[in-house]
Formats: C-alpha cells, structure tokens, sequence
C-alpha cells in the first residue's frame, strides 16, 4: 500500500483548544484514516513549519487526497501537506527511468 507524509500546521484556536483539553489528535484522526482503508505508521508533535507530522498508509492518492480535505475542512488546521513517498527502490527505478526517456533540458548544448 503506499505510504504518504502527512504535515499539519494548527490554527490558533486549535491550539488554545488542545491547551484546554490535552489529547493524542494522532489516536483521535486514527478511525478515519482506517475508515478509508488505511493505518497510521507513525505520528508526532514537531516544532518549525509543521506541528504534527504522520506517515500513514493509504490505498491510493484519491483516499489521500480525502483525508487532507477532510482536515483542511474541518476548520483546526490551517495548512495540510499530504505527499507521496516512494520506497528507496522505488526511487532507483524512477532515476533508471528517468535516464531513458529523452528529455532534453532548454539549457542543454545542442
């Protein structure tokens, strides 16, 4: 199943809400991810852009694309960044690919 990167920054009055009554939003957000088929790896509080950050398997970018609306919707967040992760393996495939497919950079020599 593929994995994404799920960022969110709180709005102010998330956060004077979370002072009030202290919870685990990663336990609390856990029944709707499952609801669309997928499981949280992982979350955790952070400081700088992003207050909370999880790695959740989802079954495809449509069920992804929901849960970002979903909390972007629901009025605590005022930013949701939700990007695809690729495995290393993954990654390597993506460069031998990218080796055959021809483009040629607007600065490349003629």
């Amino acid at each position: 199943m593929p994995h994404y990167l799920i960022q969110v920054s709180y709005t102010e009055q998330a956060w004077q809400a979370l002072i009030k009554n202290p919870q685990d939003r990663i336990e609390a957000v856990r029944p709707a991810i499952e609801n669309l088929g997928g499981k949280i790896q992982e979350g955790w509080f952070a400081f700088g852009d992003c207050d909370v950050v999880c790695i959740a398997e989802l079954p495809d970018n449509v069920a992804a694309a929901a849960i970002s609306i979903a909390f972007s919707a629901g009025g605590a967040c005022k930013n949701v960044k939700t990007t695809p992760l690729m495995s290393t393996a993954e990654g390597i495939e993506a460069l031998k690919r990218a080796s055959r497919v021809g483009y040629r950079s607007a600065t490349a020599g003629a």
